[in-house]
């Protein structure tokens, strides 16, 4: 039986619960608030990160994991026995941490046998294809069969999101083909998707509550869905969103989660959405 490491990075928003019962391994991106520099889900967890936006005058800034960080995980996984590695990234087009993930692996191909596998997809979109796939490799899966099967699930994973503030998304250069929404800032609550690995805009409400009920709806417009996620940073209508969404069916229990620095640093606090993995 093949034992195969699953290795993703902290834009995931994994949940830690997940991260621990299944092994992966989470390599994580550096988050800096000015001179100060933090290692995401080390020492700086998501209530950390959200207090530190709300009292810093500068905005924060995340940084890719060096190659030597996925080279550590790679060689955690050969000492503890593991046949193989699958790595799972965000976007390539939002970071640099697919090539750190695919430089690292060049440097270990003596050791052990890595595959590195951009999803085009962040946080829980991210997310619940790593877990769908760490759950695959604790059955004994070849690493040719994860491969397969993580290929199968990326075009149907999706995110859709709502956000408070364009803020962050615009100084940190992520809006992509959402700067539509420029100028319109003040009068809407803009919906954000991830389209071919890029933020997108996804539509745009007049009121908070509508925007919840469009995020709802889009996940909906996929259903039956595999697995399905709620996201949030420092929200106070996680509950609304929930029970907008409690009619869609969905194979795996809802996952409730934080967003973490990674995203948060760009989505601005008040982001709230929806992922999943359609059936």
């Amino acid at each position: 039986m093949a034992r195969i490491r699953v290795v993703t990075d902290s834009a995931s928003d994994l949940p830690e619960d997940f991260a621990k019962r299944l092994n992966i391994d989470v390599v994580s991106l550096t988050i800096r608030f000015g001179d100060e520099e933090f290692t995401d889900r080390v020492d700086l967890t998501p209530e950390l990160f959200w207090a530190k936006c709300k009292d810093s005058k500068s905005l924060p800034e995340t940084a890719a994991p060096s190659p030597g960080a996925f080279q550590a995980a790679y060689e955690r996984a050969k000492a503890d026995g593991c046949d193989g590695v699958i790595v799972l990234t965000l976007s390539s087009l939002l970071s640099a941490t697919y090539q750190s993930a695919t430089l690292a692996g060049e440097t270990v191909t003596e050791l052990i046998d890595v595959r590195v596998l951009d999803t085009l997809n962040v946080s829980m979109g991210q997310g619940l294809v790593v877990i769908d796939v760490a759950e695959l490799a604790a059955t004994g899966a070849t690493l040719d069969q994860l491969v397969e099967h993580a290929n199968s699930l990326m075009p149907r994973a999706g995110v859709v999101a709502t956000l408070d503030t364009l803020e962050h998304l615009i100084k940190g250069g992520r809006i992509g083909g959402a700067k539509a929404l420029l100028g319109q800032v003040l009068s809407i609550k803009p919906l954000v998707e991830l389209k071919n690995g890029v933020v997108a805009e996804a539509g745009r409400q007049r009121t908070r509550a509508k925007a919840l009920a469009a995020v709802a709806n889009v996940a909906r417009s996929h259903a039956p869905l595999r697995r399905l996620a709620l996201i949030q940073g420092a929200c106070t209508d996680v509950e609304a969103l929930e029970a907008l969404i409690s009619d869609i069916a969905s194979e795996h229990p809802l996952i409730v989660t934080d967003i973490g620095p990674v995203v948060g640093a760009h989505g601005g606090p008040g982001i709230i959405g929806l992922t999943w993995i359609e059936g």
